[in-house]
Order: structure tokens, then C-alpha cells, then sequence
């Protein structure tokens, strides 16, 4: 079969390689072309565009790159043409992707979505537009299966991605004498791997670090900027920075503070407490609030359906909060609540292995013709 894949950002890219891998233990002559990243290139088949063009994050940020955004897509509809694949595979990115997937229903291509829109987040009725255009959804998060049910579609949950990184993870026993980290708690910041996330994050994370002269923190560096970027913000404090190695990091963590995103569900994977942070530009803000209809902005509540980990939201994120919560999660009862609330969430995640049920999915869906 031929394949063709869209992943507009650096997560996308990550579970787009892992299908890529599946799908060739299911299909050992699959072709595949696609718009993603490195590690989708390292699978194989050939890669049309990187995501590096094509990730804007914000009303404000995509307001502003229009014109490259409507050139990507008549490029990518173009190159769908070309190539005349036997199924699309759209994988989150949904701005980008819903209109990929009725460009290929219109065309008559089979379509598949590949880790499901937040429809549930903000209106609600693209449902209906979702419904027209997708043959096939794989959501990997549990809720989202009554979420579209309640909609009259009927979708699979497959387990979610991060439960395979997690299995697959082989700890470094060296990790610590190679970062020159003694035996003391270590307070893990991850601050996103976008410049805009790390810009409005990172200095309200490291404003804390005074506050506890006996912890040791380290960053979570994206490899995509050099060590001298990050020591713009950490100045002449004892801070140490991880590149690549994010798991490594969690894996020895008392406690962490955590930018809104994936990163919140791996931390909490690893079950290490946390504190959320998230802070956007003033105008983003004020159109998330009037449109996003959620209780929570982290993965981690929204799985569970209440409460598990603090969110700081905007102004809230703050020296003195962080600080507060921080204390809270090293030691006491809070720490040992969230992590009873962890075990939870780990039996309502399931087992590894979304990217191979995907796969024997889409095989099965593709060979009924």
C-alpha cells in the first residue's frame, strides 16, 4: 500500500515514526511519503516537507503567518495528487489536517486521523465536519470515545503513544554522574520546546530556585537551541540543563514543574508530582477564555475528570505559588495523594501499544477495501 502520512510538529513526528514502524511489520512493502520530521525520515519513504515550516503556535502567531500556512496546504494537496495514495494518515495538527482530510474525502482517498482534535475543548460541532471527512478516528486519550459517541460516531481508542515511549525507556544508570547531580532531590523544569513557551515559562520557573537552596534543578533543554540560549534566563544560578535525555530527568525527579502540554501525562507516567504553569501572549488568552469550554488545561485532569495536579494559569504563575506548591509536593500529604491519584490514572490509561493496534487497524480497514 502506499501511505501517505501529515504530521505538523515535533510530537506528530515522533508518533508518525512509531506507525511508520508498525505499519511496515503489518505491510512490509508500504510507501510512504509524508509531511513530518527526522525521525519519520529515519523510517524510510520520503519526506515533503519538515514540520520546522510549518508549527505556529497561538491566534496571534498563525494570524501572522496566513500566507505560509495556505501555501503549505495547496502544497500538500498538490503533492496528495502526485503521489495517489491508497490512505491518508492524518495525525493530530488539526487546524492543517481537517482541511487536508475533506481536500482527500473530496478527492475519494480513504482517511484516517491519527490521535484525535481537541473537539471536546472548544466548539464542539466540528464533530460534524469531522464525521463527514474521517473514515477512521484513533483517539488516545479514554474519554474521547463517549466524547464522540455522545456525537453518533463511533471511534477507537488505541492506548495512547506515551505509554510505548514509556515501555521502551531504558534508564541510565550513569545519569547522574554525567550531569554532576548529587544525591539530594532534584526539581525537574520543563518548560516546553517551543521559543515562545521557554521565553514566558522559564524565568518564572527558575524565580524559585532561591526558595530552595538544598534541591538541585535541572532543565529540560529542546535540542533545537544551543546552551547559550537557556543561559540567558539562568544567569549566575546553579542550574543544570539536560538535552534529550527528558526521561532520564523524570526519572529521578522528586518533583517538577511542567509546561501545559504532553510533557504534564509523561510526568505524571513517571509519577513524579507536579505543578502545571502555562502563560500565553494577552490577546491569545482572551480568545482562549471566551472559546475553550474545559475545566482544566492538563492532560493529566481532563483524564481523570477533576483535580489531580495544580494549574498555574497566566498571572497565576508566579514566585510565590510555584514556591507554595513545591513545598506541597516534596514532602507530606500532597505528595502522597497525587501519587495514589497516578496509580489511577495508569490503570485508566491501559497498556502499551497504540501505535501496533493503529496500525492492524488501518490493515484491516484498507484490506476490506
Amino acid at each position: 500500500m502506499k501511505y501517505y502520512l501529515v504530521a505538523g510538529e515535533a510530537s506528530g513526528d515522533l508518533h508518525g515514526a512509531n506507525l511508520m514502524k508498525a505499519l511496515k511489520d503489518q505491510d512490509p512493502e508500504a510507501e510512504f511519503r509524508y509531511f513530518g520530521g527526522d525521525k519519520m525520515e529515519a523510517e524510510g519513504g520520503t519526506l515533503a516537507k519538515h514540520y520546522a515550516e510549518m508549527a505556529f503556535m497561538g491566534f496571534t502567531e498563525v494570524l501572522l503567518n496566513l500566507r505560509t500556512i495556505f501555501r503549505n496546504l495547496k502544497t500538500c494537496k498538490e503533492d496528495i495528487l502526485a503521489y495517489s495514495p491508497d490512505v491518508l494518515i492524518l495525525i493530530d495538527f488539526p487546524g492543517f489536517n481537517l482541511k487536508i482530510a475533506g481536500f482527500g474525502k473530496e478527492k475519494g482517498i480513504k482517511v484516517c486521523y491519527y490521535i484525535s482534535p481537541k473537539v471536546w475543548a472548544w466548539n464542539q460541532k466540528r464533530v460534524l465536519k469531522i464525521k463527514k471527512v474521517v473514515d477512521k478516528m484513533f483517539c488516545i486519550l479514554p474519554f474521547e470515545v463517549e466524547f464522540y459517541k455522545g456525537w453518533g460516531m463511533k471511534v477507537d481508542y488505541v492506548g495512547n503513544p506515551l505509554l510505548d515511549e514509556k515501555a521502551s525507556f531504558t534508564p541510565d544508570p550513569d545519569f547522574r554522574a554525567q550531569h554532576q547531580l548529587n544525591e539530594n532531590h532534584i526539581i525537574a523544569l520543563l518548560p516546553g520546546s517551543r521559543k515562545q513557551e521557554i521565553e514566558r515559562l522559564l524565568p518564572a520557573m527558575l524565580s524559585v530556585t532561591e526558595q530552595f537552596p538544598d534541591q538541585q534543578f535541572v532543565v529540560a533543554a529542546a535540542p533545537g537551541f544551543p546552551v547559550i540560549y537557556y543561559q540567558q534566563f539562568i544567569g549566575a544560578k546553579n542550574v543544570k540543563l539536560v538535552f534529550g535525555k527528558t526521561y532520564d530527568l523524570l526519572n529521578v525527579a522528586t518533583a517538577a514543574v511542567v509546561a501545559s502540554g504532553t510533557a504534564t501525562l509523561e510526568t505524571a507516567l513517571f509519577h513524579v508530582p507536579q505543578v502545571v504553569v502555562y502563560k500565553g501572549g494577552t490577546i491569545s488568552i482572551a480568545i482562549a477564555r471566551m472559546l475553550v469550554k474545559i475545566r482544566f488545561i492538563s492532560l493529566v485532569n481532563l483524564i481523570m475528570d477533576r483535580k489531580v495536579v495544580t494549574e498555574l494559569i497566566q498571572e497565576d504563575c508566579n514566585t510565590v505559588n510555584i514556591t507554595d506548591e513545591l513545598l506541597r509536593l516534596i514532602d507530606g500529604p500532597g505528595r502522597t495523594k497525587i501519587m495514589e491519584d497516578y496509580r489511577q490514572l495508569s490503570v485508566i490509561m491501559g497498556e502499551p501499544g497504540a501505535s501496533a493496534r493503529t496500525a492492524s487497524l488501518i490493515s484491516a480497514y484498507l484490506l476490506k477495501g
